[in-house]
């Protein structure tokens, strides 16, 4: 005999209707556990990187309502992540690592947990008129950058590797530094290479005008950016970390596939971008720091243990930090996703 469900007492009926309503909307049932999220700096064609998952609908997909914001620095997004007001970040590994030492009794020191970025932006950049052709060449010269600048501060990790010396530094805002080149008041700049290169070129500098020396190509194999999550998040959810991540991967590789439409994403963030400026950018940082000959060698997303220990020798140097860096306290691979996710840099171009 089946019972009527009106004959139900009011409790029943309210339980069964709940259950109805789950069951028509399952999505309804699944919780989203939200992630604040902050990126390095403005949303410029790099952060398609991180946009396409969301707009694909990756993270949802995974669990995960990740709201993204733009940053100011590197060194703003480390603080406010082991702040708490943020649970994961995109931020350069050194940074990082000053974090680390020059706050040793911190509660909440926020861990890289992928490397993004396997070789750092950072560069110098010239202007072909003031005869710098080589690092060497910059000896006795004045340099122009912000002070929290990630090429200025590791610059004394550049000047060894080259034999630089006598260097003087004018500290200028960020808008200011491609102005300030291009107009001859300093010599040369640090910068990101495919920021510091576009910026001029928006400045009226010709291409061929312009001396590019990446860190990179000249002795300094420092990582670049890295995604870090707070120790909280990695305790109380840690397959949350692993779910951003996997979602990550699979926005990435799309992305590197075929950067162009990506940009959209940008431009809905910031409706005022110049699209075809930020469609270069993006091609830029994707062939000079996320597929790069040494994140090939490596392979996406990790990183190699005696390169990451001679880096935190060098940042500890270099930044002359409190304490010396532990490399072993602000890197794990634990909540990396297989290898087979991984595999999401492009195939080499011809």
């Amino acid at each position: 005999m089946t019972t009527h469900p009106s004959l139900l007492d009011p409790v029943k009926r309210r339980l069964l209707a709940g259950a109805a309503a789950l069951l028509a909307a399952p999505s309804l049932a699944l919780a989203q556990t939200p992630i604040k999220f902050q990126l390095d700096w403005r949303f410029e064609g790099p952060a398609a990187l991180f946009l396409a998952s969301q707009a694909k609908g990756y993270y949802k997909a995974a669990g995960l309502d990740v709201r993204i914001d733009a940053g100011n620095g590197s060194g703003g997004t480390v603080t406010r992540v082991a702040s708490g007001s943020y649970d994961m970040g995109f931020a350069d590994l050194a940074a990082l690592m000053e974090f680390h030492a020059n706050n040793a009794d911190a509660p909440n020191k926020p861990v890289a947990v992928m490397m993004v970025y396997n070789n750092t932006p950072a560069a110098v950049l010239a202007l072909k008129k003031s005869g710098i052709t080589k690092p060497a060449d910059l000896s006795g010269k004045k340099l122009g950058a912000p002070g929290f600048d990630a090429g200025r501060r590791a610059f004394p990790i550049f000047a060894k590797a080259n034999g630089i010396s006598n260097v003087s530094w004018v500290s200028m805002d960020p808008p200011l530094r491609e102005t300030m080149l291009a107009r001859g008041d300093v010599d040369a700049i640090t910068g990101f290479s495919f920021t510091s290169l576009l910026n001029l070129e928006a400045r009226g500098v010709k291409t061929e005008d312009i001396v590019v020396l990446p860190f990179p190509a000249h002795g300094v194999k420092l990582y670049g950016n890295v995604i870090i999550a707070s120790p909280k998040l990695i305790k109380e959810n840690p397959q949350a970390v692993k779910a951003f991540l996997s979602a990550f991967s699979k926005g990435i590789k799309e992305v590197m596939a075929n950067p162009d439409p990506t940009i959209d994403y940008v431009k809905a963030r910031d409706g005022i971008i110049n699209v075809e400026l930020e469609k270069r950018r993006l091609r830029l940082s994707i062939d000079a720091v996320v597929a790069s000959p040494d994140a090939r060698a490596e392979g996406f997303g990790v990183v190699n243990p005696a390169r990451l220990a001679l880096m935190a020798s060098q940042v500890s140097d270099a930044f002359n930090t409190k304490t010396r860096v532990d490399a072993s306290t602000l890197w794990t691979d634990a909540f990396l996703p297989s290898k087979a996710e991984l595999n999401v840099l492009p195939p080499v171009k011809r």
